[in-house]
């Protein structure tokens, strides 16, 4: 079972993705691509990372930007989960 973060151990694991901020319950990242297909793909390539993890963000794809919306429903708020696989979106993210 996975436990909620408290608030100072949630920012502490913001320092770990400096691109993401912290929105209520969740924490948001919003990135732009070079082009649709692309953006298409990184999305592609979180959606394996996320059935890899069985852990889903939310995903708002507008043209060739992204925004990504991780919490871990389940626990009502931020886990271990939501961090680690925000670390996997970063990456994918970078790679591009």
């Amino acid at each position: 079972m996975t436990q909620l973060l408290s608030d100072s151990a949630v920012e502490q694991a913001l320092g770990t993705v400096p691109e993401w901020q912290r929105e209520e319950a969740t924490i948001v990242r919003t990135a732009e691509l070079p082009s649709f297909p692309a953006a298409i793909e990184v999305v592609d390539r979180v959606a394996e990372l996320a059935e890899e993890a069985d852990h889903h963000p939310d995903i708002d794809i507008r043209w060739r930007t992204l925004t990504f919306r991780l919490s871990t429903h389940s626990e009502g708020g931020l886990t271990d989960r939501d961090f680690a696989l925000a670390r996997q979106i970063d990456e994918v993210l970078a790679a591009r």
